[in-house]
């Protein structure tokens, strides 16, 4: 029966309207993540099973778990589905595949064509015109992505019950954790956003306080997932079991949904979440290998006790166009785009280039520049392509002589003082760690987006000023440094 759920599935996929996939945050599971969702499930004491499927689709999930669960378990005493699927359209295949299960097995099933957060909320919140929903020993997830408005239905509804988030699939797992008995377990495949920034930190905090982490698996390729459905945002899958005792976590890693190449390691949770990070950061290591700066006990500074500070270019083209020109001419300022940094090398002015190589300097742009100096920047966007997230490159006062001011477009972070350059070892030594492959590895293990924020640069730990302007001159001396080397330099600061 999965194989047929699994061609009902591409059919849809090409078939269901764009517009109505994009309203309702619609994508169907893949049947070998499906089946490898259903085999994170464990053993309970509960002699009842009873699953939430919230987001139910065509039944892919429920299937899975019932060929997995009913098959190995069939003491239970009782076993219920509930699927909760708003969509109408989808019903008739839906109930084609949960009945080919409830004939296979001694389960019953019920299918709830209504909002999953109204009826969940209304549940929790003890309205008394509407029947309760039970406890559940299991939830299965593949929620829906779209943000939830401040003014809508979903977000007066969930704020009813302390749940604040903005995006659906947030919203989904926290409903049905709170739905959950005590040590139910929940499996999700979700988007990898919710491991940092501050739009996510409620929800961090939500899951944290009411579960433990006992899974997380990590795709390699951003595409894979769902690329019938050419999504191209960072998925996980992570299990959580409510009031869990908090131990090591699991950790897999595979490069698509065949799960052909899967590795698995054990990391202490302290890995996942530091106990003094106060914005709660998910860390999802790649490799069961040290992270730098376990090794290095020298890379434990933040940027403001270093006394560096990032911004984000002040340079918003589109709102400036008047004042954007071709050419660098007289009464004209150099405008830095990522466009002009390549192979670690300054292209400036770029003769070709499509977009401005200089902006005017008059009393309304001057706000927005900077003096001519020593600076890092790191670009804000990678490509889908490019293996690295964080890209710096150092800025020289040498390679614009003649101007003493200088443009940075919204695309490009600048590590800079107070508005001025730094330091030039201080410069060099910054971007030299930057640009270590470990470095990157570790963005990566709290970051699944392409965008390099100042925020994401501030919470990443650094070596001290000392360490990085004694690397920084070595490089000025010698030149480019291998991994080796780096670690030498930083680690003759170690205390």
């Amino acid at each position: 029966m999965l194989s047929t759920i699994e061609k009902t599935r591409l059919k849809l996929s090409k078939s269901i309207d764009p517009q109505k996939k994009s309203k309702l945050g619609q994508f169907f599971t893949p049947i070998n993540i499906a089946k490898f969702m259903a085999n994170l499930f464990t053993r309970i004491t509960h002699t009842n099973c009873h699953l939430l499927d919230a987001g139910a689709g065509i039944g892919t999930l429920s299937f899975a778990f019932g060929e997995k669960w009913f098959k190995n378990n069939i003491d239970s005493k009782h076993s219920i589905i509930d699927a909760f699927e708003i969509d109408k359209s989808l019903l008739p295949d839906l109930s084609k595949a949960l009945e080919t299960l409830k004939k296979q097995y001694n389960i019953e099933i019920f299918i709830k064509n209504t909002d999953f957060i109204v009826t969940a909320v209304d549940s929790l919140y003890g309205n008394l015109f509407v029947k309760p929903l039970p406890k559940y020993t299991h939830a299965i997830l593949n929620p829906p992505y779209k943000k939830i408005r401040n003014n809508s239905k979903h977000r007066k509804y969930l704020k009813k019950i302390g749940i604040e988030t903005v995006n659906l699939y947030s919203a989904f797992v926290a409903l049905s954790l709170d739905l959950l008995e005590n040590k139910g377990q929940l499996v999700a495949i979700i988007p990898r956003s919710f491991c940092n920034g501050p739009y996510y930190l409620k929800f961090r905090k939500y899951i944290i306080s009411k579960a433990a982490i006992k899974h997380i698996h990590l795709f390699n390729s951003r595409n894979k997932a769902f690329k019938e459905d050419q999504v191209l945002q960072e998925n996980v899958i992570i299990k959580l079991e409510r009031g869990g005792n908090q131990k090591d976590v699991r950790i897999t890693t595979s490069n698509d949904d065949t799960f052909e190449n899967l590795q698995e390691f054990t990391v202490p949770f302290k890995d996942i979440v530091s106990s003094n990070d106060l914005q709660y950061f998910i860390h999802i290591p790649i490799s069961s290998q040290n992270n730098y700066n376990q090794i290095l006990k020298s890379i434990r500074y933040s940027l403001n006790e270093i006394g560096i500070m990032v911004s984000t270019g002040p340079v918003v083209d589109f709102r400036v166009k008047e004042y954007l020109c071709k050419n660098y001419e007289v009464g004209t300022v150099p405008l830095l785009y990522p466009g002009h940094f390549n192979d670690q090398k300054i292209h400036w002015p770029k003769i070709g280039f499509k977009k401005p190589n200089a902006i005017l300097f008059n009393e309304k742009t001057n706000k927005w520049l900077y003096p001519n100096g020593f600076y890092c920047v790191v670009r804000r966007f990678s490509s889908k392509e490019e293996k690295r997230r964080i890209s710096a490159h150092i800025v020289k006062p040498e390679s614009f002589p003649d101007t003493e001011l200088l443009g940075f477009e919204n695309h490009l972070n600048i590590f800079h003082n107070s508005k001025k350059g730094l330091a030039k070892s201080l410069a060099y030594g910054l971007t030299t760690f930057l640009n270590m492959a470990d470095v990157d590895e570790n963005f990566r293990r709290f970051s699944g987006h392409t965008q390099v924020n100042a925020t994401d640069l501030r919470s990443i730990k650094y070596p001290s000023r000392k360490a990085l302007m004694s690397l920084g001159k070595w490089v000025i001396r010698h030149g480019k440094p291998d991994k080796e080397t780096i670690y030498k330099q930083l680690k003759s600061h170690d205390k």
